[in-house]
């Protein structure tokens, strides 16, 4: 793997509501590498020269020509940035796989054939293959000379994924398995030439499988005709009686499961990058719209609303992307000497990983979230055009729906998120318990508990505005666990509002940590910390929000108003003009003609 030099302080999975960062502790954009920004140049190139162009037409559904140009992206190693260069990838960091599945991400079709390949269809047998299997199929995976895909979603079975029910026989003469059965929204199912695919063995021991498209009975079904990704493959797999030989049982037999939720974990933190080039794109064709378009005798580009429009779209992007990052150079953090030759490589990535499994749903919930409300801005600023076909951000808005749906959909992200950091501070791997219990302190002890000098320097009312979110976040996990217990893992609705309010905290403080970074490498951070201002004070209000609803669940009478009362200190903060700081932001993006930091 390439080497890359992180200066970024080691933290455990969730720690951030517990400790206090400094700016160069965490990794952003702007500590790309040399080598990173060259992936990112070669990712550009390609996708002028070979993607774009045929956009229209894989739109129309002719899936051939998206997997002609897969092809070619492998034979320039982008499918194969994160393999080992012994079995014919580029071996280079998670930075590197992320910067490029950013750049593919123009167009939600073709960044489906790319991410399923080249994440949820080849990690697993990086991750989890044995050498026999890894020397067979990866060449062919990194040359994209087989697609890939991944079977886990059953017509009864999507969320639910223990429920499915396709199963696998072992032979009388034990040498493969007979699985029979079918899994539903298939991304690439109809022209992947590997399935990773998953079924019950006996009916019981979830497995998964390397299945060869060529095996009999393997029969992908017809195109699903989807409201967006039109340009990609959805399919059902029927599997009728196929034999898979013994050996191509992948990891663990009983132990599918590790594979399927480390696998999500990865897409998880990979649709964070997939929303922010998508961001990207469409704020640079609204920008461009708007400055074009006429309306009462000037550019639309001079109102007002169109600029908080293009202005909040931005913000949104660069919280984002400043999330998105820091948890990759989290995960970098724990894969200091990092290599493929290693014995144990595979299970310390899937364990850098996994350190941050809440902060990876905090990205997949959040990232697509923003998506989805830049798509729909940029609808709007369009006007009756942006409904119309011809117009970009017509596909972009019906793409980008989907990203709430895929790896988990964001419902279920936010009871995993909290409940994965409760699950942690149950085994006394997250000092949660201590936290809440420090908190209750101060607040028990009266009017002066928040006080002191507070935080000073670059944006030291928004590191306030943070250190109060981590409180809330604190306080509105305690009094829920006080009442709840061992059944709050019962509550969603709870839970939801909790990860509400955490995740928020996470995203303002990744924001503002990266702002400062900016303004102390002595470049001009004014775009970055205004951005940051609007956002952490919008953030701190949906927090309220949020922690209102628990705390009136979760408590009644005195205690209820008593809590209400915290909150109302701990949410406190001075404005700052909005409206003018949008203007100022949408400025510099309608200069540009693109998303500024």
């Amino acid at each position: 793997m390439a080497t890359t030099t992180f200066a970024i302080a080691k933290a455990k999975g969730g720690a951030f509501l517990l400790e206090q960062r400094a700016p160069e502790e965490i990794f952003t954009p702007e500590d790309f590498t040399d080598e990173h920004r060259a992936i990112g140049r070669t990712t550009d190139e390609f996708w002028a020269k070979e993607v774009a162009p045929h956009v229209e037409t894989i739109q129309h559904e002719d899936k051939g020509v998206a997997v002609k140009i897969l092809k070619k992206s492998g034979e320039l190693g982008l499918t194969g940035v994160i393999i080992p260069e012994k079995f014919g990838g580029m071996e280079m960091d998670l930075t590197s796989m992320m910067i490029v599945a950013e750049r593919v991400s123009r167009d939600g079709s073709y960044s489906g054939w790319h991410g399923a390949h080249t994440g949820i269809g080849s990690m697993p047998i990086l991750l989890f293959g044995t050498e026999e299997q890894k020397q067979k199929y990866l060449p062919k995976l990194a040359s994209a000379e087989m697609v890939a895909a991944y079977c886990l979603s059953e017509p009864q079975a999507g969320s639910d994924a223990l429920a499915i029910k396709t199963r696998a026989d072992l032979s009388a003469d034990g040498t493969h398995y007979v699985l029979n059965g079918q899994k539903m929204w298939i991304t690439n199912g109809g022209y992947a030439d590997l399935y990773t695919i998953f079924a019950k063995i006996g009916g019981e021991k979830f497995t998964a499988f390397l299945v060869e498209r060529a095996y009999p009975g393997v029969q992908p079904g017809a195109e699903e005709k989807k409201m967006g990704i039109r340009g990609s493959s959805t399919t059902a797999i029927y599997l009728d009686n196929v034999k898979v030989p013994v050996e191509n049982v992948l990891g663990e037999i009983g132990r599918g499961h590790i594979i399927a939720f480390n696998i999500l974990n990865l897409g998880r933190l990979k649709l964070g990058p997939f929303a922010i080039g998508g961001c990207k794109d469409v704020i640079a064709v609204s920008a461009k719209y708007a400055k074009d378009r006429k309306a009462f005798g000037k550019s639309i580009a001079d109102f007002g609303m169109i600029q908080h429009k293009l202005a909040e779209m931005n913000i949104r992007t660069y919280v984002a992307e400043s999330m998105s990052y820091r948890v990759v150079g989290l995960i970098q953090s724990q894969l200091e000497g990092f290599s493929w030759d290693a014995p144990e490589a595979a299970a310390t990535m899937l364990k850098a990983v996994e350190e941050y499994a809440a902060e990876c749903s905090y990205i997949k919930v959040f990232a697509s979230e923003v998506l989805d409300y830049v798509t729909d801005e940029g609808v709007q600023i369009h006007g009756g055009y942006g409904y119309h076909q011809d117009y970009a951000v017509e596909r972009a808005y019906r793409d980008s729906r989907i990203n709430r749906i895929f790896e988990g959909t964001n419902e279920i992200n936010r009871l995993l998120a909290t409940g994965m950091l409760l699950k942690r501070a149950q085994k006394g791997t997250l000092p949660l318990v201590e936290a809440v219990k420090k908190l209750q302190a101060e607040v028990t002890a009266g009017p002066s508990f928040g006080g002191g000098a507070g935080p000073s320097g670059p944006l030291a009312e928004e590191t306030k505005i943070v250190e109060n979110a981590k409180k809330i976040a604190l306080l509105t996990v305690g009094i829920a666990f006080q009442k709840y217990l061992t059944e709050l893992e019962g509550q969603q609705e709870v839970l939801a509002g909790i990860t509400e309010v955490a995740m928020n905290a996470f995203a303002m403080e990744s924001a503002v940590l990266r702002a400062q970074k900016i303004a102390n490498s002595g470049k001009n951070a004014d775009n970055a910390r205004e951005m940051t201002a609007v956002f952490v004070r919008e953030a701190m209000d949906l927090i309220e929000s949020s922690a209102r609803t628990v705390l009136a669940n979760c408590s009644e009478g005195d205690a209820l108003r008593m809590n209400l009362a915290v909150l109302k200190r701990f949410t406190k903060y001075e404005p700052v003009d909005a409206i003018g700081t949008r203007r100022k932001i949408a400025a510099r993006i309608l200069d540009s003609g693109r998303y500024v930091v």
